[in-house]
């Protein structure tokens, strides 16, 4: 068990490290990021200069909503895939991954946790700086407490897991499918919508919010960052971070199972 958990780790540094390598194009993602979050922002403040009272969110929890978003935006995006998995299971190639010595979940999974967290951590970094020396309420705030930033830690990394196992899920439907252009359009789409990536949960109608927050997806980007701002907190904050848990464990285990069982009869649309 220890020699095998130091494989998964190595392929995870590995992938991290080669992440790493593309600073340039992080540096044009942060320029990216920061001119996205302050178009939202201005869209959000003329819709609470109207009416705040009408809105669930104070508008300085929905501004450290919105930076917090742009920083791990490419860690916390269901829509970010590995392209060179797609590309094994098109081509054939699918057949000598089979033969390394870690499985091949665990393989693709800490390929595309490493492959989220290098970038991120590239793009991060210079939005959180800026974004905390804005004035309030435009930049940045402070946690709620020290508690909800532990937990908004211990969320955001659950909440990487989830996508990451979300993500496995596509590339095993995949293996049964002509083209994985299908599948990874239409879980971009639920998962945009349903991580609180266009607008946050709690702006959706009450039944639909309670829906979308069950949802796998909802136990993404959602939970952690509304944990930093304040708007889930209590017993609210226990059972999010507990649902985390539940999805990441499902999940995981279902796609290792579906795995294995996809892996008895591969159908290899390439070579």
């Amino acid at each position: 068990m220890k020699s095998y958990i130091k494989k998964c780790v190595s392929v995870f540094r590995i992938k991290f490290l080669y992440g790493l390598q593309y600073r340039i194009a992080a540096l044009a993602g942060v320029a990216c990021q920061f001119a996205w979050g302050f178009m939202e922002i201005l869209l959000y403040k003329a819709f609470y200069e109207a009416d705040a009272a009408a809105f669930p969110m104070e508008f300085s929890q929905i501004t450290s909503y919105i930076w917090l978003q742009q920083a791990f935006f490419r860690a916390l995006a269901v829509w970010f895939f590995d392209q060179d998995v797609f590309d094994m299971i098109s081509s054939g190639s699918l057949a000598y991954e089979l033969t390394r010595p870690i499985g091949l979940y665990d393989f693709w999974f800490m390929k595309n946790m490493a492959m989220r967290t290098s970038q991120a951590l590239l793009r991060s970094i210079p939005v959180l700086i800026v974004a905390s020396l804005l004035p309030y309420p435009w930049g940045l705030s402070l946690p709620a407490s020290p508690l909800a930033f532990i937990m908004a830690v211990l969320s955001m990394a659950l909440a990487i897991l989830v996508t990451t196992a979300i993500v496995m899920m596509v590339y095993i439907i995949s293996i049964h499918t002509i083209s994985p252009y299908g599948i990874k359009a239409l879980i971009a789409a639920l998962g945009e919508l349903f991580t609180g990536a266009v607008i946050p949960l709690p702006f959706f109608p009450g039944g639909l919010q309670r829906i979308a927050e069950l949802l796998p997806f909802g136990s993404g980007q959602n939970v952690p960052l509304r944990i930093y701002s304040g708007n889930i907190a209590g017993s609210a904050l226990v059972q999010a971070v507990g649902l985390q848990l539940f999805w990441l464990v499902f999940l995981v285990i279902a796609g290792k199972l579906c795995l294995k069982k996809s892996m008895r009869r591969v159908c290899v649309q390439g070579g």
